[in-house]
C-alpha cells in the first residue's frame, strides 16, 4: 500500500542511507577516476544550472579547484540521493521526463568511486569545453527560443530584515495589440539577492475571455477562471520556466494584466526587489491548434476545511477533479509547505480502472520540483477521466523541517500553515483527438493495458 510505503519512509527520517553502488558499476573498468574526464561532465550536464557563479547556490562546481574542497560532502550528498534535488519515486509512476536532472546509478557510482580513490585531477586535456550559461542578465530559454517577445516586470518591494511574510500583488498592463500566442513563460527574481526572500511568485493573467462570464468556469478541467487562463505561471526554487509542447501554447489579448502575487519572506538583511517575466511568442500568424491552461489539482475535500493535521501526528488529505474533456496532462508539480512529505496524482478512468501517475515519496519545502513530462510519456486521458491527489503530512519530531510539532496545522498561505495542491498545465482536446491519438501511441507505459480504453 502507498501509505504503508509512505510511513516506512517517515520511520527512516533522520538515519542516513547511502546508497548500495552496485559492484559492477562501482568497480567497471581498472583506470583511475578524474574529475577531468568523468566527474566534469556529470556535473555540467546536471549541477551547473544551479552551482556556478552568480546563482543562488552555496558553491560553485564548475572547475576542480571550487569542486575539491567539497568533495565529501559531494559524495554523501549524491549518494543519498539528495542531490541533485529529484524527488520523485523511481519504482512508479511515469518514469520520463523532458528536465530529469536526477544521477542514474552509472553517474552515482562513478562520483563516489573518484571521491574514495582520492578526487583525481586529471589531466587538463580531458577537461570538456566550459558550458555557457547566461549571465544574470540573461534569460535560459533565450537560446532556445531567441530573445523574449516581451518583458513584464512587477512593481519593486522592500523586504525588512525582520518581520512577518508579505504578500506583494501589484498589477502590470501587459502592452500588446493584438492577440498573441504564447510558446513558453519564464520568471525569475530581479536578482540575485531576491532569490533569498522570494518563496513563490504568481503571475495571474487577467483578460475578458469572449463569451466566457467574469468568474465562470471557461476550462474543460473542472476550475474557475482564476485556475484557466488567469494563471499563466507559478515561479519556486525548482521551477524557472514552462515551455508548452509542439501545437499548444496559451493565449495572450490585448488590454490583459499581471497581477502578481510575490511571496516574500525576512532573511535578516534588507532586500528591495521585484519579479520579472519573459513572454516567448509564436511567430505572427501562428496559430497552435491546442490551448494549454495551468491548472491547481486539490489535494483536499471540503476545500480549506478538509485539513487539520493534529499535533504530534501523520495526517492524510485526498482531492478529486473530474476532467470534463479529454486531455493530456504536461507535468507535475506538487505543493505544500513545511510538514508536507509526500504526494501522489493518479488517474482514475471512466470504467473504474486506477493509474498511478507520479508519486512525490520525500517532498522537500526548500524545492518545488516540476517534473515535465516527456513527449512519449505525457499522461493523454479521456473525458470524465478522476484526478486524485493524495498528500501527506509529518507533524512530528522526525520532520526536521517542522517548526513546531505540538501546533495543530490548518490551511494558510504561510509558511507555518500548511496547503496541498498539484499545479499541472492542461492541454484539452477532443473526444476525436483522443481516440486518434489512442489508436497510434506507441510504446503504452509498462503495466497498463490500454485495451479496455480503445473500447471507449
Amino acid at each position: 500500500m502507498l501509505h504503508a510505503r509512505f510511513a516506512s519512509a517517515v520511520c527512516a527520517l533522520g538515519s542516513v542511507a547511502l546508497l548500495t553502488v552496485s559492484a559492477s558499476a562501482a568497480d567497471a573498468g581498472k583506470t583511475t577516476i578524474t574529475f577531468t574526464k568523468d566527474v566534469a561532465p556529470i556535473f555540467q550536464a546536471k549541477c551547473e544550472e544551479c552551482h556556478r557563479a552568480g546563482t543562488g547556490a552555496p558553491m560553485s562546481l564548475v572547475t576542480y579547484e571550487e569542486v575539491r574542497p567539497w568533495a565529501k560532502s559531494i559524495k554523501q550528498r549524491v549518494a543519498t540521493r539528495n542531490m541533485p534535488p529529484w524527488h520523485i519515486d523511481k519504482t512508479s509512476g511515469i518514469q520520463h521526463f523532458a528536465n530529469d536532472r536526477s544521477l542514474t546509478d552509472d553517474q552515482i557510482a562513478t562520483i563516489v568511486k573518484w571521491v574514495d580513490e582520492g578526487a583525481v585531477k586529471g589531466d587538463p586535456k580531458d577537461m570538456p569545453a566550459p558550458k555557457q550559461w547566461p549571465d544574470g542578465e540573461g534569460w535560459v530559454l533565450a537560446k532556445q527560443f531567441g530573445e523574449p517577445g516581451i518583458v513584464l516586470k512587477s512593481e519593486d518591494y522592500t523586504m525588512p530584515a525582520h518581520g512577518q511574510d508579505v504578500w506583494f500583488k501589484p498589477l502590470t498592463a501587459v502592452n500588446i495589440t493584438e492577440p498573441r500566442w504564447v510558446r513558453a513563460v519564464e520568471i525569475r527574481p530581479g536578482t540575485a539577492k531576491g532569490r533569498k526572500i522570494m518563496h513563490h511568485v504568481l503571475a495571474r493573467l487577467q483578460q475578458e475571455e469572449p463569451g466566457v462570464a467574469p468568474g465562470a468556469p471557461d476550462d474543460a478541467s473542472g476550475g474557475g477562471a482564476n485556475n484557466g487562463p488567469g494563471l499563466l505561471m507559478e515561479w519556486a526554487i525548482g521551477k524557472n520556466y514552462d515551455i508548452y509542447r509542439e501545437n499548444a501554447g496559451k493565449l495572450l489579448l490585448p488590454g490583459s494584466h499581471i497581477w502578481w502575487e510575490l511571496h516574500l519572506h525576512a532573511v535578516g538583511e534588507e532586500i528591495r526587489d521585484h519579479a520579472e517575466l519573459a513572454v516567448y511568442f509564436y511567430p505572427k500568424g501562428q496559430e497552435p491548434k491546442y490551448r494549454t491552461r495551468l491548472m491547481l489539482f486539490t489535494g483536499m475535500s471540503q476545500q480549506n476545511r478538509g485539513l487539520d493535521i493534529p499535533p504530534n501526528s501523520i495526517a492524510e488529505t485526498v482531492g478529486y477533479t473530474q476532467l470534463r474533456s479529454a486531455a493530456r496532462l504536461e507535468n507535475y508539480q506538487p505543493h505544500m509547505h513545511l510538514r508536507g512529505k509526500a504526494m501522489s496524482m493518479e488517474a482514475i478512468y471512466p470504467d473504474g480502472r486506477v493509474e498511478m501517475l507520479s508519486y512525490v515519496d520525500k517532498f522537500n519545502f526548500n524545492w518545488m520540483n516540476n517534473y515535465i513530462y516527456a513527449d512519449d510519456a505525457a499522461p493523454v486521458l479521456p473525458k470524465g477521466t478522476i484526478i486524485k491527489i493524495t498528500a501527506w503530512y509529518d507533524n512530528t519530531t522526525a520532520n526536521p523541517h517542522n517548526p513546531d510539532p505540538n501546533q495543530w496545522v490548518g490551511f494558510g498561505d504561510r509558511t507555518v500553515d500548511e496547503m496541498s495542491h498539484a499545479w499541472v498545465n492542461v492541454t484539452n482536446i477532443s473526444d476525436e483527438d483522443y481516440r486518434e491519438w489512442l489508436s497510434k501511441h506507441r510504446p503504452a507505459r509498462p503495466g497498463f493495458d490500454r485495451t479496455a480504453l480503445q473500447q471507449q
